[in-house]
């Protein structure tokens, strides 16, 4: 098992050896000529025949209809029980809250109910379970069971201002550090820098960026590492650079002509680029929740949201691409496209993944990033010792082939490829979208 499947791994299906034992009831009941439940009927008495075959794992058939609602354990042997009402029983809650049968269809796929599942319940895939389940929950006056209203959703304006924020005040920060001198230039720093800290963390919070409703964060936190790798992309390159020439000869003064330079171009792209990632996500979540209704089953909604996950990406790296550019030359500095791109992509793919409530992947791949970071010029450092020239080579080596920035590129590529691939196969699931509540 790989990392990357660790807690966001749905539930496996149960197996198949009950399932077999409740068809086998289900062909005797048939044989009986007990009538067959119709799909999407709300009749409270129970179907029998060929709708017990049934993909989830069910007791003793005294125990299925105790815990289906039927009669106790001295109801007859023969004549099957409901397998469907059975289910029901066993996602009460889920039935009970849901506004629309697609949240139960997601509910379903999160807990291992795939199509082939649901063909045991006679139904054709798991979106059409779902519509019978949805219309045999008993409900008040047929309106759905709500435990509160919906709350209204907050303007566009609100998050939009606030994702523009990290930029504006990056692009205040390297202005005044360049505009002073000396205590000065490094108070300016450290004042814009917590200012932009603070800014990142209110964007992250509301909005398309921010966790919608429904998700569950968990344990697993990035701030630290993704502040490392920000850390890394304004400092990181130049101080592999000075310490593969045997330097640093001092400490960073947040200039680009110090001992130790600072590269403000890659952060202030990074800032800029809040907004357009803001948008992507909101284009994503709205146009899968789009595709979540007019899909027919979870086969076809995977397909279909591939491709606008892939275009999504595409439409982030362009936006990043020129505002890296228009940085690069506003600044004077070197664009540096490799670094800034995979990073940005990187931290992109994560937070995708971190707003519809997969953490773990992130929080791996983030953490194994910027540790891959810190010990490139560790390694560097530490070939100074005597007897350890060895620790140093695959680090010289590879800045003399690529340059400083080519140990970030490798490793920030390598980990937005993994998290590419792992969210190609988390957020085409219908469980990803299905509870996508923003304020957009």
């Amino acid at each position: 098992m790989s990392p990357l499947d660790g807690p966001d791994r749905p539930e496996a299906p149960h197996d198949a050896g009950s399932a077999a034992a409740a068809a086998a009831s289900a062909a005797a009941g048939a044989g009986e000529g007990g009538p067959v439940g119709i799909p999407g009927r709300a009749d409270p008495r129970p179907a029998h025949g060929a709708g017990d075959a049934v993909g989830t794992r069910f007791r003793a058939p005294a125990d299925e209809v105790a815990a289906a609602g039927g009669p106790g354990p001295t109801a007859p042997r023969r004549g099957g029980v409901d397998p469907v009402k059975a289910l029901m029983h066993r996602h009460r809650e889920l039935c009970e809250r849901a506004v629309d049968p697609l949240e139960i269809a997601a509910g379903l796929e999160a807990h291992g109910v795939t199509d082939r599942t649901a063909a045991r319940f006679r139904h054709r895939d798991v979106f059409s379970l779902a519509e019978e389940m949805y219309a045999r929950v008993p409900r008040d006056g047929d309106a759905p069971l709500l435990a509160a209203p919906p709350a209204a959703p907050r303007p566009r304006l609100d998050w939009a201002l606030l994702t523009l924020l990290p930029g504006i005040l990056c692009a205040a920060t390297v202005t005044g550090v360049r505009l002073t001198h000396g205590r000065t230039s490094l108070l300016v720093a450290a004042a814009g820098l917590l200012a932009v800290v603070l800014a990142v963390h209110a964007a992250l919070r509301r909005g398309p960026l921010s966790p919608h409703r429904g998700a569950h964060p968990g344990p697993h936190r990035t701030e630290a590492w993704t502040c490392w790798l920000l850390a890394y992309a304004g400092l990181g390159d130049s101080l592999l650079s000075a310490a593969v020439g045997g330097g640093p000869d001092g400490l960073p003064d947040g200039t680009a002509d110090g001992p130790w330079p600072v590269a403000a171009a890659p952060l202030l792209a990074l800032t800029l680029a809040c907004a357009p990632a803001a948008w992507c996500a909101h284009l994503l979540a709205t146009r899968a929740r789009r595709r979540l209704g007019t899909s027919r089953g979870l086969d076809e909604f995977a397909a279909s949201v591939q491709p606008l996950l892939l275009a999504v990406l595409a439409l982030f790296l362009g936006a990043l691409t020129a505002l890296t550019a228009v940085s690069a030359a506003v600044l004077g500095e070197p664009a540096g496209y490799g670094h800034t791109l995979t990073l940005g992509g990187l931290l992109f793919l994560a937070r995708l993944l971190i707003v519809h409530g997969v953490t773990h992947a992130p929080a791996v791949v983030l953490g194994a990033a910027g540790a891959a970071e810190a010990l490139a010029p560790a390694a560097v450092f530490a070939g100074r010792l005597p007897g350890c020239d060895f620790l140093a080579v695959p680090v010289n080596d590879l800045a003399a082939a690529w340059g400083p920035a080519g140990v970030p590129f490798l490793v920030c590529g390598s980990a937005a490829l993994a998290l590419l691939v792992h969210a190609a196969r988390t957020l085409t699931r219908a469980s990803a979208h299905a509870g996508t509540d923003q304020p957009c």
